[in-house]
């Protein structure tokens, strides 16, 4: 790997997945060893050259050769291009950088609604801002997703149920309803958190079933299997709203959402 030296990566270290690239950044030689730097323990020099803001929110490179900084998707492909000149080139035509930009703004907003650390509402902590258009379009990719999985799962249940995309759509997005009209009161200004870790729950559920789809075994068994999984996802939200500082009550209204549906569907179905 060809190095980019004199520059300083400053990433999130209380986002697992930003700690894991850029480690690899240096590991590799694409960066400085000592190419990184964490947004909680900044030095005094980088602090000044940052917009402390929007490094939040993209992570920020620093070129001390030229005493400038670029951010987000550019900082990337820099370090990328640095080594591998035409995949830069290539990221970096029209569509293909749109298409990336939104990608990155859309993991970026959410990463803490993905995966939330118990250091993130410190002052010094490197929070993105809210943003409504992407955290409803990971709300939206999550509800539609889930509902495509469980209507191929269903058909795997011994319950005479049919693939029906709807109904699965229906539940999933009568879970969003049904906490926030029970639970907005008491969230308050934690609600996009919640709903944002809520649904990041539900997409651990239905990539936990995936590997069933193309395995034939006995009913039971995916009963079985299927409770595993949603005990996973109950125990998965309690640690979350843990971490959200949120007692047990949205816990037990998800939990009485997911038996009721279930009940729902079953009466239905006979």
């Amino acid at each position: 790997m060809k190095t980019l030296k004199n520059h300083t990566l400053i990433y999130d270290n209380e986002c697992p997945m930003c700690n894991l690239y850029s480690k690899g950044f240096t590991k590799y030689g694409m960066l400085d060893e000592d190419g990184r730097e964490a947004f909680t323990e900044l030095s005094v020099k980088n602090k000044i050259l940052i917009d402390f803001k929007r490094a939040k929110n993209e992570i920020a490179l620093v070129d001390h050769n030229k005493n400038e900084v670029v951010y987000g998707l550019d900082s990337l492909l820099l370090i990328i291009g640095n080594s591998f000149p035409l995949l830069a080139k290539i990221a970096r035509t029209k569509p293909l950088y749109w298409f990336f930009q939104k990608l990155y703004s859309f993991v970026s907003y959410n990463r803490k609604q993905i995966i939330p650390s118990s250091k993130d509402y410190t002052e010094q902590s490197c929070v993105p801002d809210f943003n409504l258009k992407y955290r409803v379009a990971y709300i939206s990719f999550v509800v539609i997703f889930s509902a495509y999985i469980l209507s191929q799962f269903s058909l795997k249940l011994d319950f005479n149920l049919e693939q029906n995309f709807l109904r699965e759509f229906a539940v999933c997005l009568g879970q969003i309803v049904w906490q926030t009209l029970f639970l907005k009161s008491y969230l308050k200004d934690k609600i996009w958190d919640y709903l944002g870790n809520m649904m990041t729950v539900s997409l651990i559920g239905t990539l936990l079933l995936i590997p069933l789809l193309w395995i034939s075994l006995a009913p039971i068994f995916y009963l079985i299997y299927f409770g595993i999984v949603v005990l996973i996802m109950f125990l998965e939200h309690l640690r979350r709203c843990s971490l959200l500082n949120l007692n047990y009550f949205p816990s037990i209204s998800w939990i009485l959402f997911r038996l009721t549906a279930l009940i729902i569907i079953i009466v239905a179905t006979m």
